[in-house]
């Protein structure tokens, strides 16, 4: 699949209990997962890959979108001038880097880059 900027990408999801909803969704769906360590496992064979979180607290808003872009520094520039707020700054995981952000309606995403 071509990764295109601005476009939805991933989306994110928070559970308590990583080793349940894993096996809710692959029994149901036939999901493919793969860990990465103890809180957090990604998903794919699904339409569009994501993953959940491990959360202590109850989900308040179950899925976190995530959108893709090349050059981080630039579209959270962008989001910021528009009228977004970062609420997560930019950090760094495994091979990639992402922030999360809230638009005019309080709605939070995320931009993750390779670069």
């Amino acid at each position: 699949m071509d990764i295109q900027d601005s476009h939805i990408n991933y989306v994110e999801f928070r559970a308590k209990d990583l080793k349940a909803i894993k096996k809710f969704y692959k029994a149901s769906f036939d999901w493919i997962f793969t860990d990465y360590g103890t809180t957090y496992t990604a998903f794919s064979n699904s339409g569009l890959e994501g993953g959940f979180e491990k959360t202590d607290t109850d989900p308040i808003n179950g899925a976190l979108v995530v959108l893709y872009h090349h050059n981080l520094e630039s579209i959270k520039n962008r989001i910021i001038a528009a009228g977004g707020k970062i609420t997560i700054a930019i950090f760094s995981f495994p091979g990639v880097r992402r922030f999360h952000f809230s638009d005019p309606a309080g709605n939070e995403l995320a931009v993750w880059s390779d670069n």
